[in-house]
């Protein structure tokens, strides 16, 4: 079985069905909360999901990227933990994977 051609409309199929999709997902997000009690069990579950999405998109990149994201990564955590500065751990951390990229690591 092939597909129909869909010539110039398929990019525009696409991108209505993805913004259809992402919709959904957000506005469901909403209609579920509004009738889920704020316990503090289900309050600290939510304070949690920003970390756990950081660590999930992360932690694939480390495993790909080897060694120095690691400690690149390790640098940044380090400066945020001292200093509180989200771009100074930024630049910390692209500092670190630069220097060890060009140390050949």
């Amino acid at each position: 079985m092939t597909l129909p051609d869909l010539g110039t409309w398929g990019p525009l199929i696409a991108i209505t069905a993805m913004a259809a999709a992402t919709y959904l997902c957000r506005i469901s997000g909403v209609a579920l909360m509004s009738i889920i009690p704020l316990t503090p069990h289900v309050r600290r579950g939510l304070a949690a999901l920003p970390g756990s999405i950081v660590v999930a998109t992360v932690l694939p990149l480390i495993e790909r990227l080897g060694w120095a994201a690691a400690l690149a990564l390790l640098a940044a955590v380090g400066t945020m933990i001292l200093r509180r500065s989200e771009l100074l751990a930024l630049l910390v951390g692209m500092a670190a994977i630069s220097g060890l990229r060009a140390l050949g690591y």
